[in-house]
């Protein structure tokens, strides 16, 4: 009855109303994109072939744009492009003064880092919408193709970057004018449109004996398990304890109390996982389709579940972790913070002693941060590559939708306590919520 209620009272408040159904509007126009076809293409046998050939890197991949990369439709490259050209511009504000000048200027900073971010995500869309189809024209002998050439090979560039600008702009509108993480809600909605296939083509494996019902029930309890643990680790946060000290400014006395610097053991949400996906994707999926001894060989070493996807993988998430978090969160500044507002750790002196506590506490939990990413993305691929399991249950995907269920339904509580409504717990908040 609570979960009724919460959603009653989400229909009570115009404005949350609104942002949820917008939401659900653009989300449901992304799946309708998602099986229109580029032209020129037979799109339903080239899937078949390329889940085939690509075999577990296509099938791996395919889950972030909900099916549209197998069968190339407009949305084939989802929002992958936006997330390099997003990788490569924070490595970039890392390194290049000019860059690190604008990320500190505030909003108009940002403003021009967004804008420069667009424009990288076009070019990286259209050499690899350019690239899909030079690789299109020479797969099956060019049976999928209707007329290739220069023609094709444009009008295909064209689509695929407009369908990954288009994508851009609907993630981008769901965070302004929806309930936000824009970005994040459209791989999310792709992973959760490929669970029913997932549960029929398993369906079918215990139906034809090719999966026992019994390994079925033990799959199920380890879902299960993943989502608590990941539930678990994503609420979880180390709280360090802040005084303020008594100030008297004019006839009022301020200060004097103790609150909470809550620092989240996975600071870096579910980026991590993402970015090293993108970086993995193309160079392992084209890598399928090139008729070289060495280059497929390669290609296999690069699958899912493999030794060497292992080790990539786990070190890019490591990578991302501490370098999302470092970019999160800085503890200089807020050290700086503390000491202009009157405020301490207890038992720690203010400025350099307190930026260094802080970065100690933020380092030991990034590492529990990285591990945990790297146990819940990798040890299920090593299952499912070991017992031929769909990849729809795999680790990333996961965690994925649980992470950003999890925000999502935090940003809507936090609409609906700060109007006096109930959320969706009743007699207790999300853990890790600071009322």
């Amino acid at each position: 009855m609570g979960l009724v209620t919460a959603f009653r009272n989400i229909l009570k408040i115009p404005e949350l109303r609104a942002r949820v159904l917008f939401t659900l509007a653009m989300l449901a126009v992304f799946r309708i994109g998602a099986h229109i076809p580029t032209p020129g293409i037979d799109g339903e046998a080239l899937s078949k072939f390329l889940l085939e050939r690509g075999g577990a890197v296509m099938g791996f991949f395919d889950i972030f744009t909900g099916g549209a990369l197998s069968k190339v439709t407009i949305f084939a490259l989802g929002v992958m492009p936006y997330i390099s050209a997003s990788i490569i511009f924070q490595l970039l504000t890392v390194v290049i003064p000019s860059l690190q000048k604008l990320a500190k200027e505030g909003e108009e900073g940002r403003k021009k880092i967004t804008r420069y971010t667009r424009y990288a995500t076009i070019v990286i869309a259209a050499i690899q919408g350019f690239g899909i189809a030079v690789g299109l024209e020479s797969m099956g002998g060019g049976q999928f193709i209707q007329e290739p050439g220069w023609s094709f090979r444009i009008i295909t560039m064209i689509t695929l970057t407009a369908g990954t600008a288009f994508l851009m702009w609907l993630g981008e509108q769901i965070t302004e004018k929806g309930i936000g993480n824009g970005i994040s809600l459209i791989i999310f909605a792709g992973i959760v449109a490929r669970f029913p296939n997932a549960i029929f083509y398993t369906y079918n494996l215990v139906r034809t004996g090719e999966l026992s019902i019994f390994f079925v029930l033990i799959l199920i309890v380890v879902m299960v398990g993943v989502v608590a643990g990941i539930i678990f680790i994503e609420r979880g946060q180390r709280r360090i304890p802040i005084q303020y000290a008594k100030r008297v400014v004019g006839k009022k006395m301020y200060g004097g109390y103790t609150t909470y610097l809550p620092l989240k053991i996975n600071s870096a949400g579910v980026i991590p996982p993402i970015f090293a996906s993108s970086v993995l994707m193309f160079p392992a999926t084209v890598a399928g389709f090139i008729a070289v001894p060495w280059v497929q060989a390669l290609a296999k070493q690069m699958s899912p579940g493999s030794f060497l996807h292992v080790i990539l993988y786990v070190g890019l998430i490591i990578f991302f972790t501490y370098f999302y978090t470092a970019v999160i969160y800085n503890p200089v500044e807020i050290a700086e913070n503390l000491q202009k507002n009157g405020g301490y750790i207890t038992g720690i002196r203010p400025g350099q002693k307190t930026s260094e506590y802080i970065y100690r506490v933020l380092s030991r939990l990034t590492f529990i941060g990285a591990l945990y990413l790297s146990a819940v993305c990798v040890l299920p691929e090593i299952l499912i590559a070991k017992f031929k399991v769909p990849f729809y249950f795999g680790g990333t995907s996961l965690l994925i939708a649980v992470g950003v269920a999890l925000d999502t339904v935090s940003q809507i509580e936090t609409h609906m306590i700060s109007r006096s409504y109930e959320g969706f717990f009743k007699k207790f908040r999300i853990k890790g919520r600071k009322d």
